[in-house]
């Protein structure tokens, strides 16, 4: 298991603080499926409990990726990653969760490769989370959710001449989800590039928004290895609020959208995927899992 190897998170921590109530931005409808993780259900802010249901909708997201049902596609390239770390603009508070948000006007932090037929722009990351540890992330890989996922999302700027446009876009979006594992780490140097797990096996299929507007327009690109956070960060966001200043304090946790049906969809791998893996090729509780 590969550590994040960034102070990314300690500034987060540093400005958490300035960010705990949200920004005054318009309100939105939120409200989405109902979690099949009874925990979770429970446990969910009401803005995602009540059912949601997109009319026609074919590719919603996020899934329950089956390692052993995933096709392995040798046509897949590896993914290149060029993030500029001086793109990077500010960090806020949205009311749902907190964005990073980097300048899109040119291409210097870009990927391309892996499933993308085109170069695609860094817009923004953001975390979602639970409320404890044996929850948080959106998608899950054999119905194991991990504490939290950063999703880095992008968009395609060679055929669209906006974000705004690119969201509506069958393949507008890219979006790369990173599982978050809680332990104890040092972090040292800032590069987004840091927030991606050394190994270069992925997952991808095509998906949605995970939330409003809840659009089909994203190529979902999800990172088999998880990266490493401390404990207090994950405690750090879990101190963020879903309220604004005045109102009564409800903190920002569980902040994700239930599992989705995968439908008649084909999730692919990168890598080959044997019923029998070494341990040091998947993660320790796939392994785990994969004993008799």
């Amino acid at each position: 298991m590969n550590s994040l190897k960034t102070n990314t998170l300690v500034r987060f921590y540093k400005q958490l603080k300035t960010i705990c109530s949200p920004a005054a931005v318009p309100a939105r409808l939120c409200s989405l499926a109902t979690s099949t993780h009874k925990n979770r259900t429970g446990a969910l802010h009401p803005l995602w409990q009540s059912p949601l249901t997109i009319p026609g909708g074919t590719r919603q997201s996020p899934i329950n990726i089956q390692w052993r049902d995933s096709v392995y596609d040798p046509f897949l390239k590896p993914l290149k990653i060029s993030y500029d770390p001086t793109t990077c603009l500010h960090i806020w508070n949205n009311g749902y969760s907190f964005l990073v948000e980097f300048d899109d006007s040119t291409d210097k932090s870009i990927i391309d490769g892996g499933p993308l037929e085109n170069q695609y722009r860094l817009k923004q990351f953001h975390f979602h989370w639970g409320a404890i540890n044996d929850w948080g992330s959106e998608h899950t890989v054999d119905c194991k959710f991990y504490p939290a996922e950063l999703h880095l999302v992008h968009w395609n700027a060679v055929v669209y001449p906006t974000f705004e446009e690119a969201v509506m876009e069958g393949n507008g979006l890219a979006v790369i989800g990173v599982f978050l594992k809680d332990t104890v780490i040092e972090f040292d140097v800032f590069d987004p590039s840091c927030l991606i797990p050394s190994c270069p096996d992925y997952w991808t299929y095509a998906g949605s928004l995970t939330t409003p507007p809840l659009t089909e327009s994203v190529t979902w690109i999800i990172k088999k290895q998880p990266i490493e956070v401390d404990e207090n960060q994950l405690e750090a966001f879990r101190m963020l609020l879903f309220t604004s200043d005045g109102e009564e304090e409800k903190r920002m946790v569980d902040n994700f959208r239930p599992l989705q049906p995968l439908m008649n969809r084909t999730v692919r791998s990168s890598f080959q995927s044997r019923h029998l893996l070494n341990a040091e090729e998947q993660p320790k509780d796939h392994a785990e899992q994969m004993r008799p």
